[in-house]
């Protein structure tokens, strides 16, 4: 299962992104989705994951300014990323926890990660 993510760029402090990715491959079904990011000289963090239902969880620090959503039919994840503030520079990465059929339909599971897309915002 391999993950596309698109969306990054440079904004000002105060204004909007939206990122996406999808998953794609064969015999295969997403569970959660969720978007993770990282910043220079920091380790890796949670930012927002959403189950197959709808269920949601956010970081505290984006509480209120992002949120997650998912389009299932396309295998899709979003995250709109509103008042958007300098620390939330990063890389952000979206993954995506899958259950893979095998040709003999033993299930596997495990989480793709996408390519990772730059998030840049000038004060």
């Amino acid at each position: 299962v391999q993950l596309q993510a698109y969306g990054g760029g440079l904004v000002q402090a105060g204004g909007s992104l939206r990122l996406s990715c999808a998953a794609s491959g064969s015999r295969f079904r997403i569970n959660d989705m969720g978007w993770h990011r990282q910043a220079p000289g920091k380790q890796r963090e949670l930012v927002a994951m959403i189950a197959s239902g709808g269920t949601t969880t956010y970081a505290d620090s984006v509480k209120g300014r992002f949120t997650i959503s998912r389009d299932n039919a396309r295998n899709t994840v979003y995250l709109q990323m509103n008042s958007l503030k300098p620390e939330d520079t990063a890389v952000y990465y979206c993954t995506g926890d899958y259950i893979h059929y095998s040709e003999h339909d033993v299930p596997v599971v495990g989480r793709s990660w996408g390519q990772g897309t730059q998030v840049t915002v000038s004060s």
